[in-house]
C-alpha cells in the first residue's frame, strides 16, 4: 500500500493546520498537509498526518 492510497482525504475535513486552525490542502506529489497561512507543510507517514510544528517543512 501507498503512502497515498493510504492516506484518507476525507480527513482534511476534520483536520486544521496546529498553529492557525486554518483549513490544509493535500500535496500527494510531496505526500504532505499544507498549511498556506502558516506557510508549514505537515509529512504524512504511513497515512498518518504528522500534525508537530518541530516535523513541519517551512514553505513559501
Amino acid at each position: 500500500m501507498t503512502d497515498e492510497a493510504a492516506f484518507d482525504r476525507r480527513m482534511l475535513e476534520q483536520l486544521v493546520c496546529p498553529v492557525t486552525r486554518a483549513p490544509l490542502t493535500w500535496d500527494a506529489e510531496r505526500q504532505e498537509l499544507v498549511s498556506r497561512a502558516a506557510h508549514l507543510a505537515y509529512p504524512v507517514r504511513d497515512g498518518i498526518p504528522v500534525m508537530l510544528v518541530s516535523e513541519a517543512r517551512e514553505i513559501d
